[in-house]
């Protein structure tokens, strides 16, 4: 485990590039644009039939509706003030769900879920209840599942988090982001402290055990006093777990984003700054460093799963829990079989389209070869362990590909390896994003050298 706040800037600045977050290997760019439903039914049912006795599944809800836009985000979403939209939402996400139970020839056992969005508290109480009990009625629930949802400080109500709590959810993560008022007015989340500490308070009297905030750096005028601001107010409220994101600016895909003058944007030595200012403030307050971009206080479950080896990276972010899949329902969301990625259709009116046609709305895929799952495995050891163990029958793709990426994380510092393992020095975990590159092979046989300043975030 490792809780230190120096970062060498020189390095920073050398590995600042465009890399993947890794959430799945391989990345969505190299997904097909268009897979068929049939050969997806058939990997899921296979999969599921192999992973749920023994390990349950995960599930994940795409709520894509918010009230405003806030023009720094990247998510899948769909602005409206009409709350009609909540009752034909919903029963296009049973009817998908639906699809999926009759490819389950048992009860399926749910171990993790997560809803989020878009703004999932955008829903009123009844409606996730109502949700959310077409869901669960047929389902097992495991005795340690955890089950999460985002919520905005804004509108998350004492009625939502009864309701929640009610239907066995514990944890909560609440987008923050900065408190700065003039950074809050230019990303357009006016979101008064205040309301922040209330939705904390009232999600703890309520009984969830695990409040998560979400923090960004590298917004428009960011500075380090700002910065110090944030995390001096939300330290007073000691959240469980804090994620402390890189700002991604990718105007390419977020159109929301041209709305910035990107020279109002913190040059890379300012966001640097930034990261290590926060950085530093929850390590000397007793947060440990977990991963990328999270950190949690030594009684959270994610740092206990950090620590015993069990801290499991999807496309919901870190997790404690070890499924085998994910099942994603809504628009754009998207399910990992293990052995297969599926991604929904991504507007709202293509989506409902294919479920009122009875089919389940997967467009884009990628269905795993054996090649795949070994070099995934690498990339989620080293984003969970900051280790990982060779296979013999690797060893010449390795030497190949990976060994001269990882000569020269060596030889900076970063990473000791040989032809039986890798593994993260302490300066190395700060670059675990660039140092997982080094085992996508799709990225090394492919010279996208010019094409990742249009598809990847920097890792800074």
């Amino acid at each position: 485990m490792v809780n230190k706040a120096f970062i060498d800037k020189r390095l920073v600045h050398k590995y600042n590039l465009p890399v993947p977050r890794y959430t799945s290997y391989p990345t969505v760019p190299y997904w097909q644009d268009r897979i068929k439903v049939y050969d997806w039914k058939e990997n899921f049912r296979e999969q599921f039939m192999l992973n749920n006795k023994s390990r349950g599944i995960s599930l994940y809800m795409h709520l894509p509706f918010c009230e405003s836009l806030c023009t720094y985000c990247g998510c899948n979403k769909k602005i409206t003030t009409n709350h009609k939209v909540e009752s034909e939402y919903i029963p296009a996400i049973q009817k998908e769900w639906s699809f999926y139970r009759d490819l389950m020839e048992t009860k399926p056992v749910i171990r993790e879920l997560h809803i989020g969005g878009g703004t999932p508290t955008f829903f009123s109480p009844e409606n996730l209840k109502c949700l959310l009990n077409n869901i669960l009625n047929d389902v097992v629930i495991h005795p340690q599942h955890e089950f999460s949802i985002e919520g905005h400080p804004n509108n998350t109500t004492k009625e939502h988090l009864q309701t929640l709590f009610d239907l066995g959810f514990r944890r909560i993560s609440y987008g923050v982001q900065d408190n700065n008022e003039y950074v809050q007015k230019i990303i357009n989340r006016i979101q008064p402290f205040e309301n922040v500490v209330e939705a904390t308070y009232t999600a703890r009297k309520t009984g969830f055990t695990s409040v998560n905030f979400d923090l960004i750096y590298g917004l428009p005028f960011q500075t380090v006093d700002s910065i110090e601001q944030t995390f001096n107010e939300v330290l007073q409220l000691r959240p469980d777990r804090i994620a402390f994101y890189s700002y991604a600016h990718v105007p390419w895909t977020s159109k929301a984003q041209r709305l910035f003058d990107e020279h109002d944007l913190p040059g890379a030595t300012q966001k640097i700054e930034l990261y290590l200012t926060g950085k530093k403030l929850l390590l000397d307050n007793g947060y440990y460093d977990i991963g990328m971009d999270h950190f949690a206080l030594p009684h959270d479950a994610l740092y206990k799963a950090s620590v015993d080896g069990t801290l499991h990276r999807n496309f919901m972010g870190y997790t404690t829990q070890q499924t085998g899949m994910l099942a994603g329902l809504g628009v754009s969301a998207i399910s990992d079989s293990g052995t297969g990625y599926a991604q929904n259709e991504k507007t709202i009116a293509g989506y409902y389209q294919r479920v009122h046609n009875g089919e389940i709305p997967v467009r884009k895929g990628y269905f795993l070869n054996e090649e795949d799952i070994i070099f995934k495995q690498y990339i989620l050891d080293i984003c969970c362990k900051g280790k990982t163990y060779f296979l013999e029958e690797s060893l010449p793709l390795l030497e190949e590909y990976s060994f001269p990426a990882l000569q020269e994380f060596a030889e900076d510092g970063l990473v000791v390896f040989n032809k039986t393992a890798a593994k993260l020095t302490p300066e190395g975990h700060f670059f675990i994003r660039n140092i997982a590159s080094a085992f996508d092979l799709k990225l090394h046989r492919q010279n996208i050298s010019t094409l990742n300043n249009q598809v990847f975030s920097k890792s800074i």
